[in-house]
């Protein structure tokens, strides 16, 4: 009677532990070159934009520094959505396999959320409309504020509308499946990754929501004060 060949396993860091990735490669640049790459980029666009942000306020009415840090934050939402979602958008069933830079990084920020390397319905879906959607508009936004578009904060309160709700269907449906994509409380993977990085696209945009809400409020109230003496 002969011997049964058994199944090759390709071992991997990533929850749970029996999860099957036959077409996994392990990366071949370390955490610290990934994580450096993204904040420098982030880093680089906040300086830029900022700078940007400071000339046009000499040319015109000056934006004021809270005003100035939420267009950088845009300018950098628009890079992470269009660029680093949208390669997981287009690539994702690539990733496992793919030793590009941006699949390093993908695999690498798995080992937070496994659902990035097994192409997972939701996650695919998530990030497609964020990419293609809220990317574009981030970067629209930009400009809206930039050069005093008449409906910049409609533009904010649309997009960061978008990032919460798709922020809180993202932890929402991890919570349902028992937070079993990662391992639990792990300093870096968990708490860094999973929670800390995902939390900013729920506070930041709660935040702007409530501005936006204030501004067109009161451009509301100066509409209908307007309206009523004219009767």
């Amino acid at each position: 009677m002969g011997l049964e060949a058994k199944p090759h396993v390709v071992a991997h860091p990533y929850w749970p532990r029996n999860l099957k990735l036959p077409h996994y490669i392990p990366n071949d640049r370390p955490m610290w070159q990934i994580l450096a790459f993204l904040f420098s980029i982030s880093g680089v666009l906040l300086i830029v934009t900022w700078s940007v942000a400071g000339w046009r306020s000499r040319k015109a009415s000056p934006l004021g520094t809270w005003r100035s840090l939420a267009v950088c934050w845009f300018a950098i939402c628009g890079f992470i959505h269009g660029v680093i979602e949208g390669w997981f958008s287009l690539y994702h069933m690539e990733i496992p396999g793919d030793q590009s830079f941006l699949s390093q990084l993908w695999k690498e920020y798995a080992k937070g959320d496994s659902r990035y390397v097994i192409a997972d319905n939701f996650t695919v879906c998530m990030e497609t409309i964020t990419a293609f959607a809220w990317g574009p508009l981030s970067l629209w936004t930009v400009l809206a504020f930039l050069s005093r578009q008449p409906y910049r904060f409609v533009l904010q309160l649309v997009v960061s509308l978008g990032q919460l709700y798709g922020d809180v269907l993202y932890f929402y449906t991890e919570y349902r499946d028992g937070f079993r994509h990662s391992e639990m409380w792990h300093p870096i993977y968990f708490w860094f990754y999973f929670v800390f990085m995902n939390a900013l696209w729920i506070i930041i945009p709660s935040v702007l929501i409530l501005d936006a809400w204030k501004h067109l409020s009161a451009s509301q109230r100066i509409m209908d004060a307007g309206k009523f003496k004219k009767h």
